[in-house]
């Protein structure tokens, strides 16, 4: 009972760091969905070289941590000039390091389509990046939808690790909490609760999503 009374004082504190961390996810989804996007067309390039830039950036960020990452954007972009707000940093590293697994998994989607249905685009006259936009990564997505949810929310669950740039995201901030109150068992059930209900919000978006395509496909 006592913990719940030290903890009803700390709820804002706890509001404002669950808004820095879905704000932080948006973000870090934004950079991985656009990011993805371009790694997969640069892996499927007829140009070796860019074949061969878009496998070392995937190899790299699926075989690093993420942490290592954050520490390389964050204390290396400023040696050569750009100085980057830890906020920006954070979204950055986890968006990249998400556009890896993204830019696969649509690779694995656009596997799944018939090699006619660029090749039709191609004979109606359609340029290179209107098959692209029109035709693949739509289907792709929708082919590829589950598994891209399944990412986004371990690109979520990943967030905490914006703490040691000192972004006070969810996590950070019921850190400053529990060495503030001693208490930490209120702090932590709060803080899952908050993680458990924005995946089960991208989930069920993401379901929504499903069943719009699936009706969409059926109408077609």
């Amino acid at each position: 009972m006592s913990e719940l009374s030290n903890l009803l004082p700390a709820l804002p504190e706890l509001a404002r760091g669950f808004a820095i961390t879905i704000a932080l996810s948006l973000c870090a989804m934004v950079v991985s969905w656009v990011v993805g996007a371009i790694v997969l067309v640069v892996r499927l390039s007829p140009v070796a070289p860019l074949r061969i830039l878009a496998t070392i950036f995937i190899s790299f960020m699926r075989g690093t941590p993420a942490l290592v990452q954050l520490f390389l954007i964050f204390f290396t972009l400023p040696m050569i000039g750009i100085k980057v707000p830890p906020f920006v940093a954070a979204s950055i590293t986890l968006g990249l390091n998400s556009s890896a697994y993204v830019a696969e998994i649509l690779r694995g989607g656009l596997g799944s389509l018939h090699p006619g249905q660029a090749e039709a685009a191609e004979a109606l006259g359609m340029r290179s990046w209107r098959i692209w936009t029109r035709v693949l990564l739509p289907q792709a997505v929708r082919v590829s939808l589950p598994s891209i949810t399944n990412e986004l929310t371990l690109l979520v669950k990943t967030t905490p690790l914006a703490s040691v740039v000192a972004v006070t995201e969810l996590s950070f901030a019921g850190q400053i909490i529990i060495a503030r109150t001693f208490q930490p068992t209120a702090v932590l059930l709060s803080i899952a609760a908050a993680f458990l209900v924005l995946n089960l919000i991208l989930t069920s978006l993401a379901g929504l999503l499903e069943r719009r395509f699936d009706i969409a496909g059926d109408r077609r």
